[in-house]
């Protein structure tokens, strides 16, 4: 049998078991849904099973945390969503994982978000929300969860780690340029992920604009364990914002921006004498549009970012990915995603200038199959390598395999 035989007949066969599990599924989720006689509250438990095995190069990729080239990273997922008549909205997500990033750690369980949501007018020119949730900033978001994302893994700019470092100042520009990545969870990348931080929000829709503003508790790069109120409060709260324009039902352009303070309490005693840590900020300025027709998605987000560093000065890199998805049938899609990275130098504390982070490429190849409205299968190729310095390369193949409920 040809491979492209042996292919289509294994696709076929698991079809025909998915649509097994199809109708199992469609019970369950008539089980996980409760309505009033009044229809005044509805409320509904869903979730994802995602089930991830990777194979790359050491060091790990992005932010993955492994010491070995091949890891099987299984999530459980858990939705409640809640509609209390037709202004009040409540939403919660908990994990069962091995951490907020794929790892080689043991089990846990997290509340990454819940938040309650008022929209006075029905028209949504105006909303009000508080708890713990993903940012505003930038169109990756809203598709950053495994059924909607194309790809595995986020865009460059949501996982490449830095020489930031939030739990310590750097003691001298040479001690920052030089800083060793073998403990990649000291280091900080420009937006960790989805950045589940705690706060308020404002959003609304007012024609062919639309609006979001957030004041949350730690930066855009703060890492999973700063984003409970109860790890880190509003003491220096970050600010963030996004205006879009969707001139049509094709075409959308936002313009993101974002000041933090991005040191945890911990680095107050490695700053400068009569420094705190409201002192360095990170600032943030964002592009993105995106672009739909027919079978066609396009996608692309530009990022320029400053950290303030104590005794190095002002830190610029600037980052951007185009991405393209095209459904080629209504179960088959192909994906592309192009990365990029480049970071400014800083003073090296002997009259010199060097790059304080190495410059990168990377580029995402992906491939998926949904078998039915509930389960879905990726696979995906990376390709990252340094463009300046000693030019390291990494490469990684990954498969998804998601049940939804």
């Amino acid at each position: 049998m040809n491979p492209l035989r042996a292919l289509s007949f294994f696709l076929l066969a698991c079809t025909a078991r998915a649509f097994e599990i199809d109708d199992f599924l469609d019970r369950l989720d008539n089980t996980f849904t409760v309505t009033t006689s009044q229809d005044n509250l509805r409320a509904r438990l869903s979730g994802t099973i995602d089930l991830e095995a990777y194979h790359f190069q050491q060091p790990a990729p992005g932010l993955i945390d492994s010491g070995t080239d091949n890891l099987f990273n299984p999530r459980l997922t858990l939705f409640l969503d809640a509609q209390f008549g037709s202004h009040i909205y409540f939403f919660a997500q908990s994990r069962l994982d091995r951490g907020f990033d794929p790892s080689d750690h043991g089990a846990e369980i997290r509340l990454d978000e819940y938040a309650l949501r008022i929209t006075p007018w029905d028209d949504g020119r105006f909303t009000l929300q508080a708890g713990k949730f993903a940012t505003v900033v930038g169109n990756w978001v809203p598709r950053h969860l495994s059924w909607e994302n194309p790809f595995i893994n986020a865009p460059l700019v949501y996982e490449n780690v830095t020489a930031i470092r939030d739990k310590a100042a750097p003691y001298s520009p040479l001690d920052f340029i030089n800083r060793f990545y073998n403990e990649k969870y000291e280091f900080n990348p420009v937006i960790w992920g989805p950045d589940y931080t705690s706060g308020i929000s404002i959003s609304g829709r007012l024609g062919k604009f639309d609006y979001a503003a957030e004041m949350k508790n730690s930066s855009l790069s703060s890492r999973p364990q700063s984003w409970d109120v109860t790890a880190i409060g509003f003491n220096n709260p970050s600010f963030n914002a996004r205006l879009g324009f969707q001139p049509s039902q094709m075409w959308n352009f936002g313009l993101s921006a974002s000041d933090g303070t991005y040191f945890r309490p911990e680095a107050e005693r490695t700053l400068p004498r009569g420094r705190n840590i409201g002192d360095y900020r990170e600032f943030v300025l964002g592009q993105d549009v995106s672009f739909a027709w027919h079978h066609l998605q396009l996608w692309a987000e530009f990022y320029e970012a400053r950290f303030e560093v104590p005794r190095v000065g002002d830190a610029d890199t600037f980052a951007y990915y185009f991405e393209a998805k095209y459904k080629f049938t209504p179960q088959l899609f192909g994906a592309l995603r192009w990365n990029q990275q480049l970071f400014n130098k800083v003073n090296n504390g002997a009259g010199g200038r060097v790059r304080w982070s190495q410059d990168l490429g990377r580029i995402d190849i992906a491939a998926g199959y949904r078998f039915t409205s509930h389960t879905q299968l990726k696979l995906q190729y990376s390709f990252q390598q340094e463009t300046t310095g000693p030019r390291n390369a990494n490469n990684m193949v990954a498969t998804q395999f998601t049940v939804r409920f």
